[in-house]
């Protein structure tokens, strides 16, 4: 399954010129690409994104900082967005839960 560039924009509800721009700045976004130079990205590279956007947007990190962050220990920064992805969804479930009461 393949994304072109406007779902993944969409996504992260950010301009599809920011997707591409984070994908020549850290090399773990590596896009295939048709025929017509297209970009589709993969699931992992959706992930990729997500840790990105999450350090960037939702913890002020600077470019070189998310990138030495992910340098120095990927899997703790992907373990922290699960655990806020995962609290996000609770948060969601419990609000729910309350405006039906």
């Amino acid at each position: 399954m393949f994304y072109k560039i406007g779902e993944v924009a969409r996504m992260f509800n950010v301009n599809a010129s920011l997707i591409r721009f984070w994908e020549q700045e850290f090399d773990i976004i590596q896009p295939a690409k048709n025929k017509k130079g297209n970009r589709l990205f993969t699931p992992r590279d959706v992930e990729n994104f997500r840790i990105i956007y999450h350090l960037v947007k939702e913890r002020g990190f600077t470019l070189k900082g998310a990138k030495e962050k992910l340098n120095q220990n990927k899997q703790d920064t992907i373990d922290k967005v699960e655990i806020v992805k995962t609290l996000q969804k609770l948060k969601t479930f419990l609000l729910d839960i309350k405006a039906e009461l």
